[in-house]
């Protein structure tokens, strides 16, 4: 039921970040891999509801109460994603992982991988009490905008 992952948070450092399971087992190694798209067939009939409204992130809520995460900030990433970084886009490392940020308002994955890191450099950049506040507000709506772009929405070696 649960799915664990490790994943780069603050200062690069792994944790353990936990969802509700939303693939087939060992779904990471199969088809796309890493990369999932709209339509994956390893997204479970169940998944795809939860994944939606991004239900299976609510175990991450541990993660913030661990101190792993935080409610606001970047999406944490996986480690082969943080090892192709720049220096710039290693900024988004400066603050804990949230449940949702900056580039989760403004698009989510339905924007291209690079602009995504922009955004959370940019969030890192001007973080402030009047941002989280926007942040919060927003999300609601950015959850019924979607999760996928697509083919060219999520990470991929070329990045």
């Amino acid at each position: 039921m649960l799915f664990r992952q490790t994943r780069v948070g603050k200062d690069g450092e792994d944790f353990e970040l936990l969802k509700l399971r939303s693939m087939v087992v060992d779904a990471e190694r199969q088809g796309a891999g890493l990369a999932v798209d709209q339509g994956d067939a390893r997204i479970t009939r169940v998944g795809r509801v939860i994944r939606r409204t991004s239900i299976d992130e609510l175990p991450q809520l541990w993660n913030v109460v661990r101190g792993d995460m935080s409610v606001i900030g970047p999406r944490p990433t996986l480690r082969y994603q943080v090892e192709r970084y720049t220096d710039r886009q290693r900024r988004r490392l400066e603050v804990r992982p949230g449940l949702t940020g900056w580039a989760q308002i403004h698009g989510r994955a339905t924007l291209p991988w690079a602009e995504r890191i922009e955004l959370d450099v940019w969030y890192v950049e001007h973080r402030s009490p009047g941002v989280d506040l926007k942040i919060l507000l927003r999300t609601p709506l950015a959850l019924f905008g979607g999760t996928y772009k697509g083919t060219t929405g999520g990470w991929r070696a070329e990045e």
